[in-house]
């Protein structure tokens, strides 16, 4: 299948892409943490997710849906529940951070648990930053639930839908608080190394899939103020985020990565 991405090329306010449902003007973003269903499926936590992994920027349908899908036949695997979407724990005050890849004036942003809207963030009708937080008071929602966060573009008929599991009031309110299960993106560091029996230690630690210091690679938890080298260029983290392949500096600058 033909990737379609759409580059966040912010600095100059629009982007070209291809859509389902078309609008004037471009908008693109999408919730990165905690981890939305399309995060999931384009970090590879969750896989077989068509062409969403690939574009999990643009869920665009009209406004007023209440799915993770926003109604479109295209992004209908963000709506089925039998994939076991794993929940992320989190407090019951959290923040949900917005990547805007294509920035674009909003309305708002709503939140909604079992169809009950939490909250709406106003989002005055201006362009937002490239990275947009809210800290959102769940305490009335504990334990399991999937959370649709909805933008809503300020001078279009269109939103952007995401769901986002997590298991409320699972872990410390600190947004900042690593899961209680280790994840695979950052290896555990060993002050001496395995041997087997009867050989001698190696004299140099082994290999790592943490990237030498400096250099950008996929699979890696980035975190925000991190300094990483990509095609010769520095680079700052501008978003905590796990990196994966079509996300490189040079693509997501401003929205992940501020140029040096």
């Amino acid at each position: 299948m033909r990737r379609s991405i759409a580059y966040p090329l912010v600095a100059l306010g629009a982007v070209g892409s291809t859509l389902v449902v078309t609008s004037p003007a471009s908008a693109h973003g999408y919730v990165s943490a905690p981890a939305s269903r399309q995060a999931l499926c384009a970090s590879g936590a969750v896989k077989d997710c068509g062409q969403v992994q690939f574009e999990p920027q643009s869920v665009e349908a009209p406004k007023g849906r209440n799915s993770c899908d926003g109604g479109v036949a295209q992004w209908s695997v963000l709506a089925d529940e039998s994939r076991a979407w794993p929940a992320k724990a989190v407090g019951t005050k959290v923040t949900f951070t917005w990547v805007m890849t294509a920035r674009h004036r909003t309305s708002n942003w709503e939140y909604f648990v079992g169809g009950k809207k939490v909250a709406t963030v106003d989002g005055g009708n201006q362009q937002p930053d490239a990275v947009v937080k809210h800290d959102i008071d769940l305490s009335a929602f504990p334990g399991r639930q999937t959370v649709l966060a909805v933008w809503n573009i300020g001078d279009t008929v269109n939103a952007f839908y995401n769901c986002v599991d997590m298991n409320i009031g699972g872990a410390s309110d600190d947004p900042g608080k690593p899961d209680p299960k280790p994840t695979q993106t950052t290896p555990p560091t060993q002050t001496t190394p395995p041997t087997a029996p009867g050989t001698t230690p190696p004299t140099t630690s082994p290999t790592s899939t943490t990237p030498a210091k400096g250099d950008w690679a996929p699979n890696v938890a980035y975190k925000i103020n991190d300094v990483v080298t990509f095609e010769g260029k520095k680079y700052q983290c501008r978003q905590s985020h796990s990196s994966i392949r079509s996300w490189e500096p040079s693509v997501y600058t401003l929205a992940l990565w501020l140029p040096l």
